[in-house]
């Protein structure tokens, strides 16, 4: 089983996501990590914690052990229409918690951001080439500590918390 995923309407994040990140080619399963696959804001802003008990599980609050900063390739459509899609306050919350929120606004632009390229830098830059390799994902009901070992996050649950 894999991290625990936020609920999102057809058509939105997930599967506009996979229009602009080339899928891999069928390999079958692979548990290596390679450097693309590791912890980024665009994932923290996908994951929730289903412990029993819990009201929302969202946002998770991110405790920082190691993080490593790669460049990413840029891409303004990919980011004009990731910002329509993410939870803006969990993002900002989350850049800043690990020192990523440089040039980030505090309220979402409502306006059209394609020629901002100062924003769309700050933000890619958050969203993309911040990856936290070692630290914890903390549930904000229940506390609960999800660690993040070589940048992957556990979600799995013990028994006595479904």
């Amino acid at each position: 089983r894999g991290p625990t995923r936020r609920a999102h309407a057809p058509g939105s994040f997930p599967t506009a996501l996979a229009s602009y990140i080339p899928a891999r080619e069928a390999q079958g399963p692979s548990y290596e990590t390679s450097e693309a696959d590791t912890m980024r804001l665009l994932t923290h802003n996908m994951l929730a914690s289903n412990v029993k008990g819990t009201t929302s599980g969202f946002p998770l609050r991110i405790e920082v052990l190691q993080k490593e900063e790669r460049d990413a390739e840029f891409h303004v459509e990919f980011l004009v229409n990731t910002l329509g899609k993410i939870e803006w306050d969990a993002f900002v919350g989350a850049a800043r918690s690990i020192g990523a929120d440089d040039g980030l606004p505090k309220t979402k632009p409502e306006v059209d951001v394609s020629n901002d390229e100062a924003f769309l830098r700050a933000f890619h830059h958050a969203l993309l080439e911040v990856h936290v390799q070692e630290g914890y994902l903390v549930c904000p009901d229940s506390g609960r500590r999800f660690p993040i070992t070589k940048g992957i996050p556990n979600m799995l649950l013990n028994e006595d918390e479904v």
